[in-house]
């Protein structure tokens, strides 16, 4: 029986995945979990952190085979969204599906990997539908290639969602520079999420300091927080409360933060369209 989605947003998670074992795993992929991440389990988090919706990004370790997240928004429709990875031959039917079961934009894992050829024609079409249907695409790539791999995506006029501070090796890298001057251009968004995939703590100085550097640059209107459940290879230093907690170290202002946490993501991934949320 799908659950009854909240009555307004209180807050969204804008980065968590889900899964189990035994799912089909992709071909090429950097690691794969021993352990389940369900989506019962998640929800229940959700309820006992006050967090109202999220956006549910697909594994990179299970590939363009986006049916267990499918399934999983399938039953909580209007608590949750989700972000698919999908083959740059995909056709409009193909996209149109997803689109119907929830997913509001594509994402570009490429930590560890080439940067494609977005110059090619097959993905110059897949951003047109994405352009199309009204969805972003979401990159997680390692900050000194951030350029390389970001500037085709805005080209292309599409909606441009950073993962994990950017991924950032040093504040000052070229990496960092491109993605504070992409702010201008007003179709770049950044998730403060993971900050122990960079820095040794959630709390640590960089982080606040990346943080800080986000904030003036982009605005509360364009940042976006995630958990990162379940917090996959790091799950030893971090657990949800210490991943929401560390919102508030990084961005002090209550106003702000509701901004983050609250109307930025809901615009940005369409929950505001429900008529069960609260009218902006």
């Amino acid at each position: 029986m799908p659950e009854a989605a909240p009555a307004a947003v209180t807050a969204i998670d804008s980065h968590a995945h889900v899964f189990v074992r035994g799912l089909p795993l992709a071909p090429q992929r950097r690691h794969a979990p021993d352990y389940d991440a369900t989506p019962a389990d998640f929800s229940a988090l959700l309820d006992a952190h006050g967090v109202s919706h999220a956006l549910l990004v697909q594994p990179s370790f299970l590939g363009t085979d986006n049916r267990f997240l499918l399934d999983a928004i399938r039953a909580r429709p209007r608590r949750l969204r989700g972000v698919a990875v999908v083959d740059p031959e995909a056709d409009d039917l193909a996209l149109q599906a997803l689109a119907d079961g929830g997913i509001c934009g594509i994402r570009l894992n490429l930590v560890g990997l080439p940067i494609p050829d977005f110059s090619r024609p097959a993905w110059q079409r897949l951003f047109a539908r994405v352009r199309a249907l009204d969805w972003h695409v979401e990159l997680h790539r390692d900050s000194p290639a951030l350029a390389q791999a970001g500037q085709p995506v805005l080209d292309a006029g599409c909606k441009l969602v950073v993962d994990h501070f950017g991924r950032p090796g040093a504040l000052a890298d070229a990496g960092q520079a491109w993605l504070l001057a992409a702010a201008a251009g007003g179709r770049t968004w950044v998730k403060l999420s993971a900050a122990y995939r960079n820095w040794p703590v959630p709390s640590a100085p960089q982080a606040r300091a990346a943080a800080e550097r986000l904030l003036r640059a982009f605005g509360a209107g364009r940042l976006l927080w995630g958990s990162d459940w379940p917090h996959t290879e790091h799950r030893e230093c971090v657990d949800y409360t210490a991943a929401q907690a560390a919102l508030a170290d990084w961005v002090p202002d209550a106003a702000a933060r509701q901004r983050i946490l609250v109307d930025t993501p809901a615009r940005l991934f369409k929950f505001e369209q429900e008529g069960d949320l609260h009218a902006r």
